[in-house]
């Protein structure tokens, strides 16, 4: 028997975009609420159990936990840019879109459209997860073609961040967050928006074994992302591994 401190069942943890389109188009007259959240970010843990807590006051709304960084492809398509970010739903259609943790806005955007006809900001016949193909008229690369590339592109500087967007104008939270602590530490390095070659964004996922972006490289060797990146500059270690020579 569920108890008061088990979690709605109405409330899911997307664990892939396969995942996340299959829950989003169960019921195209459902409302949705995804929470987009990092296990880092203290605001987000806050409003995790007011998410949690709406689920619980709105048994047939379906609430969704997207974690930003794990579900990069998710975020990416919806254009989250920091975390906490909400977006409102039914079936494609967006009704509200909250960024930062405001647990009033939140709730009172919930009360409205789980209980009214949706007045619709946009909507979209395509489930919003699929990421957009890339195109290009330049031959197909060949496995080792690509690994070659990467790795040269790894090792261009001594230090290299991979990431969405320019340092000056980054296109996800994660990437400026990664930019503002280099930047913070005086660690001078080049950069690749890997928006822009969708083979290189790809296959460094595999190269490096790491799912999502931004990655940081130091001396042509894989480090991490933001997460990792953080944990060492509290532990000492990420100084060390920088400024080695």
């Amino acid at each position: 028997m569920a108890t008061p401190a088990d979690p709605p069942e109405n409330l899911q943890a997307v664990t892939s975009p396969t995942h996340f389109q299959t829950l989003l188009s169960a019921d195209l007259a459902r409302v949705s609420l995804l929470n987009f959240w990092a296990p880092w970010a203290e605001p987000c843990a806050q409003m995790n159990a007011v998410v949690a807590e709406l689920a619980r006051k709105y048994p047939a709304v379906l609430v969704l936990n997207v974690e930003a960084e794990e579900q990069a492809d998710i975020a990416e398509s919806f254009e989250v840019a920091s975390v906490p970010t909400f977006v409102l739903l039914r079936g494609h259609t967006l009704l509200s879109r909250i960024e930062g943790a405001d647990a009033a806005r939140l709730t009172a955007d919930l009360a409205t459209h789980a209980r009214t006809p949706p007045q619709a900001l946009s909507h979209t016949d395509r489930a919003p997860a699929a990421p957009t193909p890339a195109f290009s008229d330049e031959p197909e690369e060949t496995p080792e073609q690509l690994e070659a590339r990467l790795k040269k592109l790894m090792a261009q500087t001594r230090v290299v961040l991979f990431m969405k967007g320019a340092p000056d104008a980054p296109r996800c939270g994660f990437s400026r967050q990664t930019v503002a602590l280099l930047r913070e530490r005086g660690v001078e390095f080049s950069h690749f928006d890997i928006l822009t070659d969708e083979s290189v964004r790809s296959g460094l996922k595999v190269l490096n074994d790491w799912p999502t972006f931004p990655q940081l490289i130091v001396n042509g060797e894989f480090v991490g992302g933001l997460d990792v990146v953080r944990e060492m500059v509290a532990s000492g270690e990420f100084d060390e591994v920088v400024k080695a020579s």
